[in-house]
């Protein structure tokens, strides 16, 4: 299911028909409300895109008999485990290799997937952004670096390949990573790491994430990876079903601690 609806709306900004306005005019506010009559050749112009675009987002995708969700305070982030394995299964397709970790960030995250059957609009009210999969390569050190800064910053970003464990207390914590598997890390292996474009860049404040090396920009929207993630499950007849919790395991004083601003590892 390839869905290009960008490319529908840059269409109908630039079908608009534009007015020059004299040198002399100056500029008015005019409130946007009912009595703002509808302009008759621009709703020539939405009418019929704004028809496709309801029946695109009206489109069924697949059964999610338990809803998938980001979590309330102190719960694990179901919602982004499940983005973080689609990236990272992604990034070994395109690739043709391994693909260690993958990364994303709850902020990006703008609603849960409610219990029931999905359709092409929850998706893209979950992930409204137009953010793509980038591939880069960290060290074991690095990736250690990366998912401590998302604890310390809130509390674990959403992670695939990997299970963080916090203990002790706010004052004494002790962290330890290791892969899902339960292996140690090794700090001097250099890995591959599937991310978002954003984060790579510098979002929501992960910076090790910048030292990557050799990224490769895949050309894949995660809102596009997503979409075909629940196309393949349909076509299956499987149901979308919320990943296994336990990639992060953080004391709840540690939590609270994270939560006000007052916790260092």
């Amino acid at each position: 299911m390839k869905l290009k609806l960008s490319s529908l709306l840059l269409v109908s900004m630039f079908s608009l028909p534009l007015v020059a306005q004299p040198p002399s005019a100056k500029a008015e506010v005019i409130p946007i409300a009912a009595t703002v009559p509808e302009d008759a050749e621009v709703q020539k112009v939405i009418a019929p895109l704004a028809a496709e675009i309801k029946a695109t987002f009206d489109q069924p995708l697949v059964q999610a008999p338990k809803g998938v969700f980001r979590g309330r305070r102190g719960e694990e982030n179901l919602l982004g485990y499940w983005v973080s394995d689609v990236m990272r299964r992604a990034a070994q397709e395109v690739l043709g290799s391994p693909v260690r970790f993958a990364i994303t960030n709850a902020g990006g995250l703008r609603a849960n997937l409610r219990p029931g059957q999905l359709k092409v609009a929850d998706i893209f009210e979950m992930m409204p952004f137009e953010n793509e999969l980038v591939v880069i390569e960290l060290t074991g050190a690095e990736v250690i670096e990366v998912v401590k800064e998302g604890i310390v910053r809130r509390g674990g970003e959403p992670c695939s390949g990997v299970k963080a464990v916090v203990t002790g207390t706010p004052e004494a914590a002790i962290y330890t990573l290791m892969w899902e598997d339960g292996n140690p890390i090794d700090p001097a292996m250099t890995v591959k790491v599937a991310t978002s474009d954003y984060l790579y860049g510098g979002g929501d404040s992960i910076p090790t994430l910048k030292k990557g090396r050799k990224p490769f920009t895949t050309g894949l929207t995660l809102r596009q990876m997503l979409l075909d993630q629940c196309a393949i499950l349909a076509r299956e007849k499987q149901d979308l079903l919320p990943p296994a919790p336990g990639r992060y395991s953080i004391p709840i004083p540690i939590q609270e601690a994270i939560r006000d601003k007052k916790f260092k590892l």
